[in-house]
């Protein structure tokens, strides 16, 4: 029995099945070789919007202990080589693995010291800082802030030791058993960051309360209420330090909670610096928006950051900077989804439609040094990160190295398959891409690359430039920046040999920049299924 491509049956009669086999090939080729045409109009004069690389600013990654090894470092250095970096985030600061608090040292302390006055006084027996020292360290001596989510619970100050997230490094994730311990350990926590990098620093971070507490990551009951008395108890501790440090919430799954947070903090007199919240492409309309539409993969990101934007303004506190702390095109391993090609144009489509609804967007994650699901298994599982396991660059890693190239004014365009920018040097920079869906979803690996569609022609007349000015185009596509074509030719070793990896990393390198001239004002370009262009016409070049 044979499945039609919307998933009717075919007998299995041996002539219906030929017949049926020839339709479908002719089908397949038809549409390989089809071809839609989009014309657009650039005036590089034009009037202009500001548009600030909200999402190339902020990135997440795993853990807050995988930020000492030095695969993540060097990772976090390859990113910031190609984009704007300046934050990172990341769970479990309070883990135990990271050793801040432990009260029984206290005790230990006092049996050692003679004089108790002098025991009483100190807390340096609770707190240690020394891994939370070198994590931070880390990220400064790369140029790069913490965006310091607070979390998870040390299970000696936990209210139930047993309640742990399935996450493999087990995270505690009930309320504290005593909110005054609690409070002193985020105050003593805040002190120590400003006596350490200094106030002026420290005050430039963001301080987020917690991580996803309307999922499993929060099992205080009721989840909101108990989630708001946790919110005000450390954002008070946090002001304790320094009032100029800043402080921001729900940090909420599936774009939630985020009206209700700031109506409670604006009744309670509680500070909010400003709001977060995560959505990810795949997740579902009936958990954002309580509704039972089918929201396609393209669309479900910027809705739900309009959705946030939306709560913000029609609270009481309308002015609140809304920071979406994660996102991206899956929260499943798929790779078909995160370790190709699909993310060029996904990213794009998702940087055109959110500009103007938030102050950043973090992208989750940067690199593959990832552990919550345990040890990596293959370099390409559908990870979240922009670098796969073995400093090999994904097609995602290129993709944001040719966004980064657009300018930060944007030039008003009626398309949903491009966008037109302008750099102060007078630079256009276009980004011209093909959405296709995934080329198959879920764990398992299924490419179909003759199922994405017809090529796109752009014909593309840009007006306040030469009639043959130059062109630098860049792509991503599958026979550009894509080391998953170079994957497949090996026959996806699970674990690559040295040479094996070092011929990855060359594959997964951004191709060579095509240079081209305008024709009579007019650029032509042919982008493949699930590709991406970016074309800098004018006096600049690739910053690569």
């Amino acid at each position: 029995m044979i499945f039609t491509p919307r998933g009717r049956t075919i007998s299995s009669n041996p002539r219906l099945k030929t017949a049926a086999a020839l339709l479908l090939a002719m089908m397949t080729l038809a549409s390989a070789g089809a071809q839609s045409t989009e014309t657009l109009r650039v005036d590089a004069r034009a009037q202009t919007t500001p548009f600030p690389h909200y999402w190339e600013e902020v990135f997440g990654s795993g853990r807050a202990i995988l930020s000492l090894r030095e695969s993540y470092r060097m990772d976090l250095e390859s990113v910031k080589k190609v984009t704007n970096i300046r934050e990172v985030r990341f769970h479990a600061i309070f883990h135990d693995e990271v050793g801040l608090y432990d009260p029984d040292r206290k005790a230990v302390q006092f049996a050692q010291m003679k004089d108790s006055a002098a025991a009483i006084e100190t807390n340096s027996g609770i707190y240690n800082f020394s891994y939370i020292d070198q994590i931070y360290d880390g990220l400064l001596d790369e140029g790069v802030r913490p965006f310091v989510e607070l979390s998870f619970m040390p299970k000696k100050l936990s209210s139930d030791p047993d309640s742990l997230h399935p996450f493999w490094y087990k995270p505690n994730v009930s309320p504290p058993r005593d909110y005054a311990q609690w409070d002193a350990m985020i105050t003593a926590f805040a002190q120590h960051l400003i006596e350490r990098y200094g106030l002026e620093e420290v005050a430039q971070w963001n301080f987020e309360v917690w991580n996803e507490p309307n999922i499993d990551f929060w099992r205080g009951k009721p989840a909101q209420e108990s989630y708001f008395e946790l919110y005000d108890h450390t954002a008070l501790a946090l002001k304790r330090a320094s009032p100029r440090l800043r402080v921001g919430g729900p940090s909420t799954a599936q774009a939630a909670w985020t009206g209700d947070f700031l109506r409670h903090c604006k009744e309670k007199n509680i500070p909010v610096d400003f709001a977060s919240s995560h959505v990810y492409a795949n997740d579902m309309a009936k958990d954002v928006f309580h509704t039972n539409e089918e929201i396609p993969r393209d669309k479900m990101v910027c809705r739900s950051v309009r959705k946030v934007h939306d709560e913000i303004t029609s609270s009481p506190l309308p002015s609140t900077p809304l920071i979406f702390s994660e996102y991206n095109a899956s929260y499943a391993n798929e790779p078909n989804v995160t370790d190709s090609i699909y993310m060029g144009p996904w990213l794009a489509t998702t940087i055109s439609q959110c500009d103007g609804l938030t102050q950043a967007m973090s992208y989750w994650s940067f690199s593959d040094v990832f552990e919550e699901q345990g040890v990596v298994r293959t370099p390409f599982y559908g990870g979240f990160g922009l670098m796969a396991e073995d400093g090999i660059p994904k097609p995602a890693y290129n993709a944001f190295a040719m966004l980064h190239e657009l300018g930060d004014r944007r030039i008003a365009l009626d398309s949903d398959s491009a966008l037109a920018t302008r750099r102060a040097d007078g630079t256009v920079v276009l980004a011209l891409w093909n959405y296709a869906p995934p080329d198959g979803t879920g764990p398992n690996y299924a490419r179909r690359p003759a199922s994405r569609g017809p090529a796109k022609h752009f014909s593309v007349q840009v007006a306040g430039v030469a009639q043959d000015a130059s062109a630098t185009v860049m792509r991503v596509d599958e026979t550009h920046g894509n080391v998953i074509s170079a994957y497949d030719a090996m026959g996806r070793p699970a674990f690559p040999s040295r040479q094996q990896i070092v011929k990855l990393r060359e594959a997964g390198r951004a191709a060579p920049a095509e240079h081209v001239n305008l024709k009579g004002g007019t650029l032509t370009l042919e982008v493949p299924p699930q590709g991406l262009a970016v074309v800098l016409l004018g006096k600049g070049r690739a910053e690569r």
